[in-house]
């Protein structure tokens, strides 16, 4: 009934620091190593989610994040809280101690796009500036001997450019930087002399004497920011830096990576060496062992320096614990009460009595006996909000295992004969994956009309259910006996591959019907797109049919359906572009200028399930006035969500975090509302059935309209000039 997170050691052994609600509150506890004796409460009076906190060098202090956006550390012997930062923008994530623990370095939001390197000094309560306002700047941490300070910033510029237009992109923008902390601290990477050095007995033990020296961190803050030196190492994506002796260790995740990248820099040799393929990494205190996760397992090896071996992998089978499922349960529900009370989008919780609300919910928390009543239960509980993308799921509950049944990609009936005929065969793309259409491919002759009248050699004439025979065959050779007649007689057998849904195919038939409605209606005028969702396949789609068409008239984008995401910017931002001159080249067609630019009027299609972004991308395209919109109103799901934090049994739950207001200030718009179309269509259910879609009809009808004054046409260029 209580949830234990963040744990972590203290550098002298001796405690394990943890976050717990056992008060009913996030709070900070301590506890012996060896589990001895009882936990200590360092912190009270929590009144928000706590992010995990770091020991301090010296064991005497703990530094921790919170939801409130506040940095703080306290004195685990006298128990002061000091807030050492606070931003207005969004949560630290960022922050180190220096090796004295006298200094402690973060990152902090200075606008939504840029973070800056900061240091505080705990003596003097006074906090110093690193880099400028001008690159983001993350992930700071002290050089284990106190004199630089490493960080990871984003000022390499190197574009990548589009192939579908015109247009740019930054992949790869991050290097390691390093701040000599103090004037008379030199570079790593100074020239060297190739002098001869003389290296006396007495220069030898001043050397040991200097490196048994305790770790004294100076600071000279004026000049840090132009003090800054960057790693030679190529520009990507670092993260996860940790500093020990003469070694710098962090992880790449950059565009050629696949997985994440353990790898070391030896400031002695000057070189970097590629450690191998990780989830994660940690140095312990005295920086002699890592902990490594790769491959859902934990190693325990020395420092490496060279390629990983990760052969013994922790045996974790013993961890095991008595489970009170009901006192589990309970702890969830009063966790996704206190989520909801931190992270909601706004502070008066819509004007809900949240306090009431747990009070008239907790009482069934009691009679629940499994994990999917509870779900309901905080499902409930949570819907009193009145706000969409409030979900709550997962969690430790019997899943079975799901037996596939094979599908062919084409519509059956059952025919009089007792043969099953395919009454249609729905087309695919069969050089992608997700739309194979396994009737359709090369080699398997399947007609629509074709009878289908044996799977393997098992006649389908008395079969109670054809897929019956098709379980468990999802990607397995299927052996199909087809003829063009009810009868055995002149049947030929081929052999096919089902696969496990026709959702994609049956979505890819339906565009193709529309854009051949469209074509056929205007006289392949107008163009036709449909954008499924918000998400990297609503992008896909998008980009596969808006770039063909752009020399069409007039365009019909169709957001009906749309699942949401994150990407409408983009989405308009193409849209949105105007056409300001034609270009010309000798013997070639004149073109309009900026390149993916359609030039000619637009209609939007929206319906009830246009959600999410699916609603913003049509508010957009109103508030922008681009043209119409047809259907009907939308969804009204605007408040944004994020990933999940953790839950006991590894469930999840989405809170509402950020929304939007109008540019008046005056009201929160979409949300509980959505979107009004210009001119109001709803389908009829039964002629949709019968294929006929009444809201895509108007939009032909009304862009139909608009071309009557708004077709556009190329001029012929003007007489070539004379000079």
């Amino acid at each position: 009934g209580i949830h234990e997170r963040n744990s972590k050691w203290s550098p002298d052994g001796k405690w394990v620091a943890y976050i717990s609600d056992a008060s009913g509150e996030n709070e900070l506890h301590i506890i012996s190593q060896d589990g001895k004796g009882k936990p200590q409460r360092i912190t009270t009076g929590a009144d928000t989610y706590y992010y995990q906190m770091y020991w301090s060098p010296d064991s005497k202090k703990l530094l921790w994040a919170d939801k409130k956006l506040r940095l703080r550390y306290v004195d685990i012997e006298k128990k002061i809280i000091t807030e050492i930062a606070k931003t207005d923008v969004w949560e630290f994530s960022q922050y180190a101690w220096s090796p004295d623990s006298r200094w402690i370095t973060y990152a902090k939001w200075i606008n939504k796009d840029i973070n800056k390197v900061y240091l505080y000094s705990l003596k003097d309560r006074q906090t110093f500036e690193v880099t400028d306002d001008w690159y983001d700047s993350y992930n700071p941490v002290f050089s284990s001997d106190g004199q630089y300070l490493y960080f990871v910033s984003n000022r390499d510029f190197n574009p990548i450019y589009s192939r579908t237009e015109w247009n740019h992109a930054y992949r790869d923008l991050a290097k390691i930087y390093l701040v000599p902390l103090t004037r008379k601290v030199e570079s790593p990477f100074k020239p060297k002399s190739d002098e001869v050095a003389i290296d006396s007995k007495e220069s030898k033990k001043e050397k040991e004497t200097e490196e048994d020296k305790e770790v004294t961190v100076k600071v000279e803050p004026e000049g840090l920011p132009d003090r800054i030196i960057a790693l030679p190492i190529n520009a990507s994506n670092y993260s996860h830096l940790t500093s020990a002796e003469n070694f710098l260790y962090y992880t790449r995740k950059g565009a050629a990576d696949e997985k994440t990248q353990l790898l070391v820099y030896d400031f002695i040799k000057q070189e970097e060496t590629d450690l191998g393929e990780i989830r994660g990494y940690e140095i312990s205190a005295d920086g002699k062992k890592m902990l490594v996760g790769k491959n859902e397992s934990y190693y325990v090896i020395d420092l490496p320096k060279g390629k990983l071996d990760l052969e013994d992998a922790l045996d974790l089978s013993g961890m095991e614990m008595m489970l009170d499922r009901r006192a589990e349960w309970g702890q969830i529900f009063n966790e996704c009460w206190r989520q909801m009370r931190d992270f909601f989008y706004v502070p008066n919780m819509h004007g809900v009595d949240w306090a009431g609300v747990r009070k008239r919910y907790e009482p069934l928390v009691p009679y629940v006996n499994h994990r999917a009543d509870l779900t309901y239960i905080i499902g409930e509980m949570i819907g009193e909000l009145n706000v969409g993308h409030t979900y709550v799921g997962g969690g430790d509950y019997p899943k079975p295992e799901r037996i596939q049944t094979g599908l062919l990609g084409a519509e059956l009936e059952r025919h009089s004969s007792g043969y099953y005929r395919i009454k249609r065969l729905l087309k695919g793309e069969n050089w992608n994956d997700a739309r194979r259409s396994p009737l359709t491919e090369v080699g398997v002759d399947a007609n629509e009309g074709d009878f289908i009248l044996a799977i393997d050699g098992n006649s389908t004439e008395n079969m109670d259910n054809i897929f019956e025979h098709l379980v468990n065959t999802v990607g397995k050779q299927v052996t199909l006996t087809l003829n063009s007649q009810p009868q055995p007689k002149g049947g030929r057998d081929v052999v096919v591959c089902p696969i496990s849904n026709e959702q994609e195919l049956y979505y890819y038939n339906r565009v193709q019907t529309n854009i051949k409605k469209v074509t056929k209606a205007t006289d392949g005028k107008v163009g036709y797109i449909h954008i499924p969702d918000m998400g990297r396949t609503g992008l896909n789609e998008f980009v596969k049919h808006y770039y063909p068409q752009l020399t069409k008239k007039a365009l019909i984008i169709d957001v009906r359906g749309n699942g949401g995401g994150n990407v409408s910017p983009m989405i308009i931002e193409r849209l949105r572009r105007e056409v300001v001159m034609i270009a010309i080249a000798r013997n070639a067609s004149p073109s309009v200028e900026p390149g993916g630019t359609l030039w000619g009027p637009m209609i939007m299609l929206a319906d009830e399930f246009s959600a999410s972004d699916g609603d913003i991308v049509v508010y957009r395209f109103k508030k922008y006035g681009l043209g119409k919109v047809v259907g009907k109103r939308t969804w009204g799901g605007v408040v944004g969500i994020r990933g999940t934090l953790p839950l006991l049994d590894d469930g999840y739950l989405r809170r509402p975090e950020f929304s939007r207001y109008d540019l008046e200030g005056a009201e929160w718009i979409m949300e509980g509302y959505g979107v009004e179309p210009d001119i109001y269509v709803d389908n009829d259910p039964a002629q949709e059935y019968a294929g006929i879609d009444q809201q895509l009809n108007r939009a032909i009808e009304e862009i139909l309209k608009e071309l009557k004054t708004k077709e556009k046409a190329i001029p012929k260029p003007p007489p070539y000039p004379v000079k």
